[in-house]
């Protein structure tokens, strides 16, 4: 009975969200069990070109250090704003989604490049959280019961909770960065005098990914309460 609820709830979760925090999961359960090692997955320009190992474009995005505190917290805001962001402003279009995913990627790619990152699933993740909250610009935050704000700034109370805890803010810088080039291209630019839609999804992606028809029966996570966890919990206002 209590597989059958957990197998219930983890298949009302969206396909994007599903399979990247799965693989996320498992990426770090492979290290801890030392079937892999982080030297395998790490993002090195040279090992792709001269070895051929492509793989690590993708893995460097699935390693989030050993299972500790800083882990836990990448992967529930990863969860959190990755679920909200498919089941709200993406709702009905998976293959955008994923072309999204595949755009940050590949800016996230290029730029770590040039600042020698060579894990950027943290940077990732404040791309999404990013992306989110210049979307729900009127949800208010409570950051660990201590900060209240509105939505627009949580990617940079993160940012200062990362420089508090000794880690390096280029991620989130990067994570930022990009995001904004996403969110400007995307929601900006095309509602702009002169401007014009620059980000369109390739057909074989909505081919791929995108159905015509909606579950009726689909419950999803309530987007008006964000947060959820006491470090990121959000209401709108008004409501």
């Amino acid at each position: 009975m209590a597989y059958q609820t957990i197998r219930q709830e983890y298949l009302q979760i969206p396909v994007v969200t599903r399979a990247y925090t799965t693989a996320c999961v498992l990426t770090t359960a492979a290290v801890q069990l030392e079937l892999i090692t982080p030297f395998q997955l790490y993002f090195n320009p040279d090992l792709i070109l001269r070895n051929y190992q492509v793989w690590r474009l993708i893995t460097n995005f699935l390693f989030f250090g050993p299972v500790g505190f800083n882990f836990l917290f990448n992967m529930i805001f990863l969860y959190r704003y990755c679920r909200m962001l498919e089941e709200g402003s993406f709702r009905g279009r998976t293959a955008d989604f994923v072309f999204m995913f595949l755009f940050g990627g590949l800016l996230m790619t290029i730029f770590g490049t040039f600042v020698s990152l060579v894990f950027l699933g943290q940077a990732f993740t404040i791309m999404l959280v990013y992306i989110w909250s210049r979307r729900n610009p009127n949800v208010r935050m409570n950051f660990f019961g201590l900060l209240n704000f509105q939505a627009p700034f949580l990617p940079w109370v993160l940012m200062g909770f990362s420089l508090l805890l000794g880690n390096s803010i280029i991620v989130d810088l990067l994570g930022i960065a990009v995001g904004h080039v996403y969110y400007f291209l995307e929601d900006v630019f095309p509602n702009q005098p002169g401007g014009g839609r620059w980000l369109r999804t390739p057909s074989i992606l909505k081919m791929l990914f995108d159905t015509p028809e909606e579950d009726a029966n689909y419950n999803p996570l309530p987007e008006d309460r964000p947060g959820g966890f006491a470090w990121g919990e959000g209401q709108r206002l008004g409501g």
